[in-house]
């Protein structure tokens, strides 16, 4: 059961995305959310930059908060990897450190780890064609 929804997000996207497609699409349980029930909470940042270490203290101060202001366990929470980050799209391929991260979420003890959040439908066409890779 997910009770919380983690979105990281391409630091580096980041300073040129303000992550609305990724929120519309968790508030209208489109892509990656499609399966996620009402009530589920939603929280989102940035990977830390190359190569993806920061996420590490990014996510000690969340589970510390987690553990403090909540019930919800590391087994409720679903990380999302950002589309940005585990995809071929506009911005530029697959973030070449996508393996790294995960091991550090394993390592804070979160297994849910999900790769996607918002597809576009252009990328979606170009990846039919060919033109931006599938993983």
């Amino acid at each position: 059961m997910v009770n919380y929804a983690v979105i990281i997000q391409c630091d580096i996207a980041h300073n040129r995305c303000s992550g609305f497609a990724c929120t519309n699409a968790f508030y209208e349980r489109t892509g990656a959310f499609k399966n996620y029930e009402e009530g589920i909470r939603y929280i989102s940042f940035t990977c830390g930059g190359c190569c993806g270490k920061g996420v590490a203290a990014k996510l000690e101060h969340y589970s510390n908060k987690l553990k403090s202001k909540t019930d919800i366990k590391k087994t409720e929470v679903a990380i999302h990897l950002s589309s940005c980050m585990v995809t071929d799209n506009h911005h530029y391929d697959r973030c070449p450190h996508v393996a790294y991260i995960k091991q550090i979420l394993s390592k804070k003890g979160f297994t849910n780890i999900v790769e996607g959040s918002y597809i576009s439908e252009r990328a979606s066409r170009l990846r039919e064609k060919g033109i931006y890779k599938s993983y």
